[in-house]
């Protein structure tokens, strides 16, 4: 019967079968922090062999102006054969290697590294977190939120003397320079937002105009 292996999702794969470097490594990461512990690497010799076979035959035939591909082949195959077995008895091994990196949390199911573990309770600490960490942490909340509240009390004060009703324009019509709600424009000096009424006369001004309408005061 074949065991149970765990490790599903938060691992990497960093195993080659071919060429000199063939060989088997794992990559195992913490489900909380994401950080990572990687398996001893180990050879996997009879994918350098094939490879260290393939090049010296080539290197044979090619003298001869032939190519030994076939060989290659045959070199290629017998390695393969082999490969899957032994990585996963490679993977098996390594998996065993990272029970001691790891904890598995019996809440959440989430493989943590001991950095997010608490002994203590036998827990990540996502689960379960650090009372004195907690507390500093809400102190630090609550002293935010008391100074966000006097912001916001201080900042409706300002606002019962901001004109809400005047008429402002964010964009310049003339330069499309984005004014921030200014009188005039930044960028052309462009007077913006004027009002829609004279504010002597109460006559109705149309947009542009220098002077009202109904009374003759300048705008």
């Amino acid at each position: 019967m074949t065991a149970e292996i765990y490790f599903s999702n938060n691992y990497r794969d960093l195993c080659e079968e071919h060429g000199t470097g063939a060989g088997f490594q794992f990559e195992f990461s913490c489900g909380r922090c994401s950080d990572t512990w990687r398996s001893p690497f180990e050879a996997y010799n009879s994918g350098r062999l094939a490879s260290w076979v393939g090049k010296g035959v080539n290197a044979a035939y090619g003298l001869l102006g032939r190519t030994g591909s076939g060989v290659s082949s045959a070199a290629d195959g017998l390695a393969g054969a082999t490969y899957g077995s032994s990585r996963d008895t490679a993977f098996k091994r390594a998996i065993d290697n990272a029970q001691g990196h790891f904890n598995r949390c019996p809440r959440c199911t989430q493989y943590v590294c001991n950095r997010c573990w608490n002994a203590g309770q036998g827990l990540c600490l996502t689960c379960s977190p650090d009372t004195a960490a907690e507390a500093v942490a809400a102190q630090q909340r609550g002293l935010n939120d008391t100074v966000t509240q006097r912001a916001y009390e201080v900042g409706q004060a300002a606002g019962s003397s901001f004109d809400v009703t005047a008429p402002r324009q964010l964009v310049c019509p003339h330069c499309q320079t984005e004014t921030r709600g200014t009188p005039f424009c930044p960028g052309c000096g462009t007077r913006l937002a004027q009002q829609q009424h004279c504010g002597s006369c109460g006559s109705e001004v149309p947009a542009g105009s220098a002077f009202c309408p109904g009374c003759g005061t300048r705008r």
